[in-house]
């Protein structure tokens, strides 16, 4: 069972910007897909931003140009550079890790960003 450890949330005002990290406790073998989805109270998670093994990227519209996905395939690790964060950006930010045949989720770091 892997484990994923998100750290980098935190209260920010609008307009600021946070950096968001996740570790997998180990690394998979072939294709992957690690990626950041976020999650409201009471709402479904939805994906932020993934980036693939092949370095192929994808982000929901509303973080488009603010919001940057890297990855570190050998580490394990990925990151999400949140700029120009604004109040619709709050939630709790969970790390993916998936592949063919499984994925893994963290425990999820909050972001709140104040008006």
């Amino acid at each position: 069972q892997v484990q994923l450890v998100e750290s980098g949330g935190g209260l920010v005002e609008a307009g600021g910007s946070l950096k968001l990290s996740c570790v997998a406790s180990e690394t998979m073998y072939g294709f992957s897909v690690m990626g950041w989805y976020r999650q409201g109270p009471g709402d479904q998670r939805v994906l932020v931003a993934s980036m693939s093994t092949r370095n192929i990227q994808d982000y929901a519209d509303s973080v488009k140009g603010r919001f940057t996905i890297s990855r570190d395939v050998a580490k394990g690790m990925v990151y999400l550079e949140m700029t120009r964060l604004k109040p619709e950006d709050s939630g709790k930010y969970f790390c993916k890790y998936s592949g063919l045949g499984y994925q893994y989720w963290g425990q999820g770091t909050q972001v709140t960003v104040s008006s």
